[in-house]
């Protein structure tokens, strides 16, 4: 039987190498190094060999051939010691793996390269914001193209997110845009990280019309003429998904279409000189199948009865369900607890879909809460005299259940009665306390600006 040259049991049967070199690369929370190498009389770290092979273990991320082409060996090529350590070391930085370690085995003037690998545990997508010269499925398979180990993710950390960068830079330059390409890592304020997002700065790229793809023509005009607010504002595609969620969506929500989509499917060119860049920006509408009202169910409530809650609701049996007007009328309910001292009363929806009728029933559970008293009252941005004055208006004594309709009535009747002139704009701030169930209230005024 005849055995490859390589195997293990021909390399201890005859005098051919065995394994020399093991090296790990650790990449958190540092980069650190660690080479243990078997005893040999040859020195390997000067030796030269051509690669015949090389294998990568441990990834359920990426396939061995992407791991390959970003460590930066190629099958054949001259390698020592050294480029080994330099591949693993290129894998380690970039990111995608938390641990990177090598092996390898050589006979004569071939050597094989084992690489072990461990994926990184967090990953984000990516979002690209304006790079209206390449549809975003270009984007990506280019993108792969030049980058191995870009998949549509990317680590937190290291190194991957600056290749793409790079990346997307020399896709600019050779498409002639005189743009520079970054990005930043994004999240909500105050948490956590949750895409990183790619945008070109220079160009000033201008929407000059929007395309619903998928509307019906009962939706359309109402569509057409909010999309008109979007003409000639910068592109970017954050704007225009806010936009759609916001302004465009609620369309198809009010008249029932409950699993309604609308998402941004890119921007073209439409025209371009060296001043701007207009675009035609294209949104998918998928309506989804439209429900009417099956029934109202109220559970919960004990301040006020269900005769009182119901009227608030305005949504009607056999109609078509118009969340945006339940959204307003269960605001309504709010401030009807708010005005009993309940200002952390709440209402829970639990659609329930019939999608073989076409309906929806709504369960609406009431959360009450505790009733809260009135705290401290502040007026700010008035000189003594009129805060003074403004504080002995108020009426809503320190300890006496709070009514969050008050301050609002309060201000109609400074002004009818002109306390105060029309000059001033006003912002009420409550400030519930949870622990001493009280509500702190502060109005701010301002003078308005005079144009």
């Amino acid at each position: 039987m005849k055995r490859s040259r390589f195997s293990r049991h021909v390399l201890h049967r005859v005098a051919f190498v065995p394994v020399i070199a093991s090296i790990a690369i650790l990449v958190a929370p540092a980069l650190l190094v660690q080479s243990a190498r078997a005893a040999h009389p040859k020195n390997t770290a000067s030796s030269v060999w051509k690669l015949a092979a090389i294998k990568v273990t441990g990834s359920q991320r990426y396939q061995p051939a992407e791991i390959v082409a970003a460590c930066g060996l190629q099958i054949g090529q001259s390698v020592t010691e050294e480029d080994f350590q330099k591949a693993s070391q290129r894998l380690g930085e970039i990111g995608a793996f938390d641990n990177v370690s090598y092996t390898f085995e050589y006979s004569g003037d071939e050597a094989k390269l084992t690489l072990q690998v461990h994926d990184a545990g967090h990953f984000v997508p990516v979002r690209f914001e304006n790079f209206v010269w390449f549809t975003d499925a270009d984007l990506r398979a280019k993108l792969h193209e030049q980058v191995p180990l870009f998949d549509g993710m990317l680590p937190l950390s290291g190194g991957l997110a600056d290749q793409v960068s790079d990346a997307l830079q020399v896709m600019l330059i050779e498409s002639k845009v005189p743009g520079h390409a970054d990005y930043v890592r994004a999240g909500p304020e105050g948490g956590a990280i949750n895409a990183i997002v790619f945008s070109v700065t220079g160009p000033d790229i201008r929407i000059r019309n929007v395309e619903f793809a998928g509307a019906s023509p009962s939706e359309l005009p109402i569509l057409n003429k909010l999309a008109r607010r979007l003409q000639e504002r910068p592109y970017s595609h954050s704007l225009v998904e806010v936009q759609a969620e916001k302004n465009f969506l609620p369309v198809y929500l009010a008249r029932g279409f409950l699993k309604a989509a609308i998402t941004d499917a890119g921007a073209r060119v439409v025209e371009e000189n060296d001043q701007e860049t207009g675009v035609a920006v294209t949104l998918e509408v998928k309506p989804g199948p439209q429900y009417k009202v099956a029934g109202i169910q109220w559970s919960g409530e004990k301040v006020f009865s269900d005769g009182q809650l119901s009227p608030l609701v305005h949504l009607q049996a056999g109609q078509p369900a118009d969340t945006v007007q339940l959204q307003d009328d269960l605001n309504a309910v709010k401030k009807l607890y708010g005005a009993r001292g309940y200002v952390a009363a709440s209402v829970m929806v639990a659609p329930q879909l019939d999608d073989a009728q076409g309906t929806v029933s709504y369960k609406l559970d009431v959360h009450e809460g505790d009733v809260y008293h009135m705290g401290d009252i502040e007026m700010r941005g008035l000189d003594d005299h009129d805060a003074r004055l403004m504080q002995a208006k108020w009426n809503l004594d320190k300890g006496a259940i709070y009514d969050s309709s008050y301050p609002n009535r309060f201000l109609d009747d400074i002004f009818k009665s002109a306390v105060l002139d029309a000059n001033w704009a006003v912002q009420v701030d409550e400030s519930p306390n949870e622990q001493d169930k009280t509500v702190d209230v502060t109005l701010r005024f301002a003078r308005k600006s005079i144009e």
